[in-house]
């Protein structure tokens, strides 16, 4: 099963309310390309996404359904994406100080894509998970709603502060 970790500065809220948005999933998921229809009840339990992924021609229409919603502590997720198959994917949020850590865990359930070697497979998916972290980061922090919190993290003192 491949894990990743990524220390995000907003809080566990700012990352479930991209989460929450399923109309983002192709913002934040390496791999899909497209939204088709997000349900209504997204993210609640049972709720799916219909999404496409790959990059035109060959653009395979497959969707993705809540298994557990946990906000803002976990959001398990079952992918599909045939011909490869399907994935299991947990994500968890824990507050630390005025950040957040998320990791991200992966493994495959069904299809051909559990017949690939696993550490062919970890390595993969390791890389993949690393980028979608990076860009859930780009949309959690984005949100992050005080600006202050962002200048005070990149060490600039706001102009009001100044002597």
């Amino acid at each position: 099963m491949s894990r990743n970790v990524r220390v995000l500065h907003c809080t566990p809220e700012d990352v479930f309310d991209v989460l929450g948005d399923g109309w983002l999933y192709p913002s934040w998921v390496v791999g899909a390309s497209r939204m088709r229809d997000v349900d209504a009840s997204w993210p609640a339990r049972g709720a799916e996404l219909h999404h496409s992924f790959g990059v035109w021609p060959a653009l395979i229409d497959d969707k993705t359904v809540v298994e557990e919603y946990d906000p803002p502590r976990r959001m398990v997720m079952r992918a599909r994406g045939w011909p490869v198959g399907e994935a299991r994917v947990f994500l968890e949020v824990k507050e630390r100080g005025g950040d957040c850590v998320v990791r991200i865990r992966e493994e495959a359930v069904a299809g051909p894509g559990r017949f690939v070697p696993r550490a062919l497979m970890d390595m993969l998916l390791h890389w993949r998970n690393d980028e979608t972290l990076h860009r859930l980061a780009y949309l959690a922090e984005g949100r992050a709603a005080p600006s202050e919190y962002i200048v005070s993290r990149r060490r600039v003192v706001p102009e009001r502060l100044n002597p």
